[in-house]
Parts: C-alpha cells; structure tokens; sequence
C-alpha cells in the first residue's frame, strides 16, 4: 500500500510538472504569434510602399527648392529678363546702355578681385 501511494504520488507529481511545462509552451508559443503577427507581408508591403512615396515626395521637394533658389541667384546675378522684341528704339537704346553700364561695373569688380589675389599670392610666396 505504501508503494502503491508513492507511485500514485510520483505519478501526480509528473503530471503536474508535465502540466506545468505544457503550459508554459503555450504561453510562450502565444507569446511569439503575437509578436510575429504584427508585421505581416501585406502590412510590410504597404510601408515599404508608404516609404517610397515619402522619400520621392521629399526629393521632388528638394528639386522644387533647388530649382528655385537657382531662379532666384540668375534673376539676381543677371537681372530681369527684358523684352527686346516688343520694345521700341528708345527702350533697345536704354536696355543697351544699362547693360553696358552693368558689365562696366562687373569689369571692375572683376579687376579689383584679381589684383587682390596677386597680391595675396605674392605676400605667400
């Protein structure tokens, strides 16, 4: 009779430990479906989609501000567009001199530029 309980209660004991262990398996098991659940193909699909759309928007962002910052330095360093077709003499006349006086004072800016490298060239050497 002893033996008999101490069977009974060794087999017990491995069927609780048994019961313990398959318990924790199906938490665990629970556990990871959860986590592998939540990126799923289609979910990955759509922000890898969602990603490209972003990055392209911000490029053509990029090339609007680029693009325009260029308009604005030529508008800067050249001056306005002048409409030489439809001008008469008088305005061709005034078009030509301002731009004669423009390149004047560009020549000299440039004179001025250069005479000051050589100098700083010849102070170094």
């Amino acid at each position: 009779m002893a033996d008999d309980e101490a069977k009974k209660a060794k087999q017990a004991e491995i069927e609780r430990k048994r019961a313990e262990v398959r318990k924790r398996m199906e938490e665990a098991s629970r556990g990871k479906k959860a986590k592998k659940g939540f990126m799923t193909p289609d979910r990955k699909k759509k922000l890898r989609l969602l990603l490209r759309k972003k990055a392209a928007e911000e490029l053509k962002k990029e090339q609007e501000r680029k693009a325009a910052e260029r308009r604005r330095i030529i508008e800067e360093r050249c001056g306005k567009i002048c409409d030489v077709d439809n001008a008469n003499e008088e305005k061709l006349k005034k078009i030509c001199s301002d731009y004669h006086k423009r390149i004047g004072r560009l020549e000299d800016e440039k004179f001025d530029l250069e005479y000051v490298v050589k100098k700083k060239d010849f102070e170094v050497t």
